[in-house]
């Protein structure tokens, strides 16, 4: 029986918790048009402060979803990494600067700085355009999931019953409401209501670093203060991040008895505050100086253990992202992104099963897919971490860390602190099969960026920004050399291949629905050059539009482009190529066997209703 004077409602998803990962994922969500709700318990958005760390992968993301300009331009770029070691004299010393980012395929060779606040910003901009706000001083007070498995494997269900109390209503309103939601996101941080409230625990190291912050625009004679700066010293580890309009955050790693109240076993602010972190920061920055000038902007002080959920999903109904479901250390700067692609992840699977495009089971992929990337942040974090904090290698410590060891970790893990390196195992959706056709589009990871030439007008592309994160699987058809008798007869028979009508694109197609509202769009990457081809010579479902015939060849002015088709380890005879919504690359076949992803498809992919 409904309670009296509650509201009751249907949503299809609930985020709970609007930091970087509920804001990605609301944002996504809105943008494929699901009817979403985001609910936060603080009155107002974060300010300053937080994290501030966003990696080159991320930049992609944000680029997919008409982002990346405006967090371009708000951000400091950090283009070198500076190490700095104890020095003779007792201080520190320069002793190495090198690229900040080394993953050699990533679109923006750099990182970006920017404050939390900032960041949600962007969201909260793009999401209000949008019609999605967040209903902030909100908190969930229960959440029961159905038993009833008819109704967990219908997604036209609603099987996840919320209760949500208004925290900011006059006495006499109704504070309450119930809502009945198709999934849940607790996107509610490192002490996550949802993770407990479904008693999932959180596994790993049971010691806890503890940290220390500071964000101030300095006065400083620090030569290295507008790059990225790791520093050992004999008084302690710290990292000095450049960021916008002048600012410099420094992060330090503090000792128990400087900031645990022993009677409570719990960080006491009291005992170590911003006076006492800057001192600390500016021993271990000795001989330089690095004087606030219109003080200490922000700070804080935090616990944080290496630890990964043992579940990121009940029941493939509520789900739990970001610090919900793994915490790290924040040397490698992996937290807020790990958060963001968690629900750049999830929303396009949840989007697909709403829109009837896709099964439930494809909603199992998220846990397989991201909880492995997890563990594998965490095994990397621990060792970056020991590296990081130890002792350095000096006359008086031989068994200390050396630059050389540290450096080298430093760039070996260039593909993970970058995100360019995450690599997804065979599922549902990553067919490994036919990695051969094109070693240099790895099965499981993300589509590298290219520039191309358009065909119709000589204009230079980038590939990734026909790549957007609008929902659809994008295919590929490097078609080869079209201008060759032999291969031009390959390509015709696969265009018929492709027009059965129990191929893929014709099997799933959604009948009286625009090209828009496809769940497919089809590209064509030729060889040749721009001054023979014609893009009118292809088949009409090799170019949809006269946008999406491109060629590997140079632009009109020499600079750039060319040698796609060599980068991305394609021969000649060509190849198809399925990058899935999210950019990452599901699935290869060659030309003549279109059928092989036909069976890629087949295991989630739905046909129209």
């Amino acid at each position: 029986m409904p309670v009296p004077n509650v509201r009751h409602s249907e949503v299809d998803v609930l985020i709970i918790g609007a930091g970087p990962a509920g804001l990605m994922c609301a944002n996504a969500l809105a943008n494929a048009r699901v009817n979403v709700r985001i609910i936060d318990k603080r009155a107002v958005k974060v300010a300053t402060g937080q994290a501030d760390g966003i990696s080159p992968r991320t930049i992609e993301v944000f680029q997919s979803y008409g982002l990346g300009e405006r967090l371009l331009r708000e951000s400091c770029e950090v283009h070198l990494a500076a190490f700095y070691n104890p020095s003779s004299t007792g201080g520190i010393e320069l002793t190495n600067r090198t690229r900040d980012v080394t993953a050699p395929t990533a679109r923006y060779q750099f990182e970006v700085a920017l404050h939390q606040g900032a960041i949600e910003s962007i969201f909260l901009d793009s999401m209000k355009e949008l019609g999605v706000e967040v209903e902030r001083s909100t908190i969930p007070t229960s959440i029961e999931l159905s038993t009833d498995e008819n109704q967990l494997t219908d997604p036209s269900s609603h099987p996840v019953r919320v209760a949500l109390q208004r925290l900011d209503l006059p006495e006499g309103e109704s504070k309450e409401e119930i809502v009945h939601a198709r999934f849940v996101l607790g996107a509610d941080g490192a002490h996550s209501w949802v993770r407990k409230t479904f008693d999932i625990s959180m596994d790993g190291e049971q010691s806890d670093f503890i940290w220390g912050v500071l964000d101030m625009v300095p006065e400083t004679d620090f030569p290295d203060v507008r790059n990225k700066s790791l520093i050992h010293s004999n008084h302690g580890s710290c990292l000095v991040v450049p960021r916008e309009a002048d600012r410099v955050r420094i992060y330090m790693q503090l000792a128990d008895e400087d900031v645990i109240n022993p009677e409570t076993g719990r960080v006491d602010k009291d005992r170590m505050g911003p006076e006492q972190l800057l001192k600390v920061a500016q021993k271990s920055l000795h001989p330089y100086k690095f004087i606030p000038t219109n003080g200490i902007s922000w700070w804080t002080l935090y616990i944080i253990g290496q630890r990964v959920a043992s579940n990121f999903s009940i029941k493939d109904r509520v789900f739990i992202a970001g610090d919900a479901c793994h915490t790290h250390s924040p040397k490698a700067g992996q937290g807020m992104n790990a958060s963001m692609n968690d629900a750049h992840n999830l929303a396009w699977k949840i989007a697909l099963v709403l829109r009837g495009w896709a099964d439930m089971s494809l909603l199992s992929t998220y846990e397989s897919e991201r909880r492995k990337y997890a563990q594998e942040l965490i095994a990397f974090d621990k060792l970056y971490s020991t590296l990081f904090s130890g002792k350095p290698m000096t006359e008086q410590n031989r068994d200390g860390v050396s630059h050389e060891q540290f450096l080298k970790a430093f760039q070996m893990f260039g593909g993970f602190t970058s995100g360019i390196g995450v690599h997804y195992s065979p599922s549902v959706v990553v067919n490994d099969s036919n990695q051969e056709l094109a070693s240099g589009l790895v099965i499981g990871q993300r589509f590298p960026p290219q520039k191309f030439i358009r065909a119709a007008d000589a204009c230079p592309i980038e590939i990734q920004d026909l790549l957007p994160s609008d929902f659809r699987f994008k295919l590929l058809v490097f078609a080869g050399n079209f201008g060759d008798p032999a291969q031009q007869a390959r390509v015709e028979s696969m265009v018929k291949d492709l027009q059965r009508p129990e191929c893929f694109l014709n099997r799933y197609a959604t009948p009286g629905k625009s090209s828009t509202d496809s769940r497919f769009e089809v590209f064509t990457i030729s060889q040749g050059r721009k001054d023979d081809i014609q893009f009118m010579q292809f088949p009409t479902l090799l170019r949809p539009h006269w946008s999406k015939v491109l060629i590997d060849d140079i632009d009109v002015t020499g600079s750039f482009g060319g040698n796609g088709y060599s980068r991305y380890g394609i021969g000649p005879q060509g190849a198809l190529v399925v990058v899935r919504p999210d950019g990452y690359v599901g699935a290869i076949a060659s030309l003549d066997k279109v059928e092989e992803l036909d069976t890629y498809f087949a295991p989630f992919m739905k046909t129209s209703s």
